[in-house]
C-alpha cells in the first residue's frame, strides 16, 4: 500500500525536528508534485509558527497558512480539560483528511516538546499519528547522552509507537559526536527497524547575523543582504586597550564595542585586511550609537568592505547578556546553513530506500523545484570534480560553498591560494574543502603547455604561445578536464561565451557524431520542463547545423529524464508556408528523420501548435509531437534568445543554462548577469554530464 503521509515526532528539545522535516521534504518534493505540510498543534493562533512559515516559503507549497495547522495550545488544553479529547481528535482528523484528499502527500510535524504541559503529554503525539494512519519518524537527541541512554531511547520510542498500533517508518538519531556515532552504529547494527545516524555539526547551532538583528531589534549601519547569513562562533566585549584586545579576537567573533572606541574600530578594520589576524563576523554598537562621521567616511571608501555593523538599544552588559541567551534559528534566507544541513542529511540517509518505502505514484508533472532537486540528487550520487577558473568573483565563491556543503560535487578553484582564502574568509564563507590550484605557478602548467602545443602545432601554434595560453584560467581549466584532473568546467561569469567555448573547441573538441557545439536551456515552467535550443551559440545555422542542434538537444533532454518530442519551429506549420526560412527548417527536419528515424520530430511547426493540443488538433491532427512537444529548436539565435527571455520573464519560468552540448567532455558557460543559484544549477548539470557518456 502506498504511504500518503508521514508523522515526525521528537520527544526532547533541540532534537533537530525542522532539520529532519526539511530533509524529508526535499525527498518528497523531488518525486511528488503536490505536498502538504501540517502541524496538529501550534503555540498560538496570534503568533505565526516559524516551522510552517519556513516550509511554506522554502518549498513554495500551494497552501494557505491557516490550512497548515490544527489548533493552538490554549484550545487543546481546554478540550482535554473538559473531557473532549475525542472531539478534539475528530476535528484534527477532519482537517488532516481534507489535506490528504486534496494533496498527493502530507508531511506532519508533531507536537513540539516545549508545548507539552501537565494536560498535553507526549502520548497525544502517538494518538494523533495513530488516528491519522501515518507511519512515524522518531527523532532521538543524542547530545550529552551515554550510549546506553541513547540505545534505550531508541528502543522505547519504537516500542511505544508500535504498541499503540502505529507503523514505524524510521528513527533518526541526531547530534552524535564521533565516539557516540562509532559505538552506536556497532551496537544497533542488527536492529530490525531502520535507524539513521546524524553527527553533530556545531555550525548549525551557531547564531547568525540575522538572529542578532531579529532578537535585539538591531539597526543595520553597514549591512549587505548576503551578510545576514554569517555565522558567529563567539561573542567578545571590547573592554581592553586595542593592543591587548587584538590578542583575544578569533575567527567569526561578534564584537560588542561602543561607537566612541575609534581605536578598537580602526584596529578591527585593520585586522580585517591583515593576513595576520582572524576575520570577525560583525560589530555591535550598544547605547543605540552611530558611527563617527570620519569612521563612516573611511568605511564608505573601502569598496570591498563586507563586515556588518549593527546598533542596538541598551548598555554593553545588557547587550552581551541578550546575545548569550539568543537561540539560533534556521530561516529561509539561511542558505549556507541549509546547504550544510542538507549535505549532512543526504550523506547520512539512504535516500533511495526512503523513496522506495514511500513508493510514490508516478506523475508526469515536473515542477522547477522537483527538477532542481533531482539535479542535486543525481549529481550527489555520482560525485564529480568541477573546476571553476573565475575564483575572483564573489558569486562563484558563494556557489562553490553551497555545492560543497550539499555534497553535490567536488570543487577546484583556480588562483592564488592566499588571495582566494582571504576573499572567502572576509565574506564569511567556508571553502576549506575546495582544492585550490595556482595556474600561474603550478607544476602542471608545463605539462599542459606541451600537450597543447602537440595538439595544435600543425595549425601554427608555437610552444611559447601554448605556455602563454596556460596562464589563462579557461585554457588551464579546460586542459584539466581534457587530461582527467577535473571532470568538467564552468566559466563565463566574468568572461564572454567565446572565452569559454574557444579553449574547449581547441582542446576537448566535438564528439564523433557532430561537428557543432550548441546550447540548450532547461525552461522550468509551472508543471513541466521544456528544452530550448539553440539560444546562445549559433547565430544563423544552416539546415545541416540545425539538424545537428536538434539531435544534440534531443539526446540532452533524454539524458536528463525528459522524453524528447522535437518541434522544429518556424513561422508556418506543415505545408502552409514557403520561403527561404521555412525551407531551411523543412530540410533540417528531413535530415533529422533520416539520421534518427526513431526520434519523434515535427517541422516546420509554429510554437502554438507545438504546445497547445487544441491548436495542434486543427493544424496537425495526426502528429505525435504537436501539442506535446518537449524539445523546441529555434531557426536562429535571434528567435531563440528572445523567446527564452520572453517566456522566462512573462511566465516566471526558471531558465537553467545555457548548457553546452556536442563536446567530448562537459564545459558550460554562464551569463555575466548570472545569480548564485544559476551557478549552482550549472555546476550540478555539469557534474551530471560528466557522469554520462557524452
Amino acid at each position: 500500500m502506498k504511504i500518503k503521509s508521514l508523522y515526525i515526532s521528537a520527544q526532547e528539545k533541540n532534537a533537530g525536528t525542522l532539520f529532519i522535516t526539511m530533509g524529508m521534504m526535499e525527498i518528497l518534493k523531488r518525486n511528488i508534485h503536490r505536498v502538504a505540510f501540517f502541524r496538529p498543534v501550534i503555540y498560538s493562533r496570534t503568533i505565526e509558527d516559524g516551522d510552517i512559515n519556513f516550509i511554506l516559503q522554502r518549498y513554495s507549497l500551494e497552501m494557505d497558512y491557516k490550512d497548515c495547522y490544527g489548533f493552538d495550545i490554549e484550545h487543546v488544553e481546554n478540550m482535554i480539560a473538559n473531557n473532549k479529547t475525542n472531539i478534539l481528535m475528530n476535528e484534527l482528523i477532519t482537517k488532516f483528511k481534507k489535506l490528504e484528499d486534496e494533496y498527493d502527500f502530507v508531511l506532519v510535524e508533531g507536537i513540539r516538546h516545549s508545548f507539552l504541559t501537565n494536560t498535553i503529554n507526549f502520548d497525544l503525539n502517538i494518538k494523533i499519528a495513530q488516528n491519522f494512519g501515518s507511519p512515524i519518524i522518531n527523532i532521538v537527541n543524542a547530545k550529552d547522552k551515554t550510549i546506553v541512554d541513547i540505545h534505550d531511547d531508541i528502543l522505547i520510542e519504537n516500542e511505544n509507537a508500535t504498541q499503540q498500533g502505529c507503523t514505524h517508518f524510521a528513527t533518526f538519531v541526531n547530534r552524535l559526536d564521533e565516539q557516540q556515532y562509532t559505538m552506536l552504529k556497532k551496537r544497533v547494527d542488527n536492529h530490525p527497524f531502520k535507524i539513521y545516524f546524524l553527527k553533530e555539526v556545531p555550525e548549525l547551532g551557531m547564531l547568525s547575523i540575522a538572529d542578532v538583528i531579529d532578537s535585539l531589534d538591531a539597526l543595520p549601519i553597514f549591512l549587505q543582504p548576503q551578510d545576514t547569513t554569517r555565522i558567529i562562533r563567539d561573542i567578545k566585549v571590547a573592554g581592553l586597550t586595542l593592543n591587548n584586545f587584538l590578542d583575544h579576537i578569533e575567527e567569526d567573533d561578534l564584537i560588542v564595542v561602543t561607537a566612541d572606541r575609534s581605536d578598537i574600530i580602526l584596529g578591527l578594520l585593520g585586522a580585517l585586511y591583515s593576513n595576520s589576524y582572524p576575520n570577525i563576523s560583525g560589530i555591535v554598537f550598544p547605547f543605540a550609537m552611530k558611527t563617527h562621521p570620519n569612521i563612516k567616511k573611511l568605511v564608505d571608501g573601502l569598496s570591498d568592505f563586507s563586515v556588518p555593523i549593527l546598533s542596538v538599544e541598551g548598555d554593553t552588559y545588557t547587550t552581551a547578556r541578550k546575545l548569550a541567551k539568543t537561540q539560533a534559528r534556521l530561516r529561509v534566507t539561511s542558505e549556507r546553513k541549509i546547504a550544510l544541513a542538507l549535505g549532512l542529511f543526504n550523506s547520512s540517509v539512504d535516500i533511495k530506500a526512503i523513496e522506495n518505502k514511500i513508493d510514490t505514484a508516478v506523475s508526469t508533472v515536473i515542477t522547477p523545484m522537483m527538477f532542481e532537486y533531482k539535479l542535486f540528487e543525481i549529481a550527489r550520487t555520482n560525485r564529480k570534480r568541477i573546476v571553476l577558473p573565475e575564483s575572483s568573483d564573489e558569486r562563484i565563491l558563494r556557489a562553490a560553498e553551497i555545492i560543497l556543503r550539499r555534497e553535490v560535487a567536488d570543487i577546484t578553484l583556480l588562483g592564488n591560494r592566499a588571495e582566494i582564502t582571504e576573499n572567502y574568509l572576509r565574506l564569511g564563507l567556508d571553502l576549506s574543502k575546495a582544492d585550490i590550484i595556482n595556474h600561474y605557478t603550478s607544476d602542471l602548467s608545463k605539462k599542459f603547455a606541451e600537450t597543447f602545443y602537440e595538439m595544435r602545432k600543425a595549425k601554427g601554434l608555437t610552444l611559447q604561445a601554448a605556455e602563454d595560453a596556460m596562464t589563462h584560467g579557461n585554457y588551464f581549466a579546460t586542459m584539466m578536464v581534457q587530461l582527467g584532473y577535473a571532470d568538467g568546467m564552468v566559466s563565463g561569469a566574468i568572461g564572454s561565451t567565446g572565452e569559454t567555448i574557444r579553449p574547449a573547441l581547441q582542446i576537448i573538441k566535438t564528439t564523433r557524431d557532430t561537428s557543432l557545439v550548441s546550447s540548450i536551456f532547461f525552461m522550468c515552467l509551472k508543471t513541466k520542463v521544456l528544452v530550448y535550443g539553440d539560444c546562445a551559440v549559433n547565430q544563423d545555422p544552416d539546415a545541416n547545423s540545425l539538424a545537428q542542434i536538434a539531435l544534440s538537444s534531443a539526446a540532452t533532454a533524454e539524458s536528463f529524464g525528459i522524453e524528447p518530442k522535437v518541434a522544429m519551429l518556424s513561422y508556418s506549420t506543415g505545408d502552409s508556408g514557403a520561403g527561404v526560412d521555412v525551407d531551411k527548417v523543412r530540410e533540417a527536419t528531413k535530415i533529422v528523420k533520416e539520421r534518427a528515424p526513431e526520434l519523434l520530430v515535427e517541422g516546420p511547426i509554429q510554437y502554438d501548435a507545438a504546445v497547445n493540443k487544441s491548436v495542434a488538433s486543427k493544424k496537425l491532427p495526426n502528429s505525435k509531437v504537436a501539442g506535446e512537444a518537449s524539445v523546441f529548436i529555434f531557426p536562429d539565435l535571434n528567435t531563440g534568445n528572445n523567446t527564452y527571455k520572453a517566456v522566462q520573464r512573462s511566465s516566471d519560468a526558471v531558465a537553467i543554462g545555457p548548457i553546452l552540448q556536442g563536446l567530448n567532455k562537459p564545459v558550460n558557460d554562464l551569463s555575466r548577469g548570472c545569480l548564485v543559484a544559476d551557478i549552482v544549477n550549472t555546476i550540478a548539470i555539469t557534474a551530471i554530464q560528466a557522469g554520462q557518456d557524452l
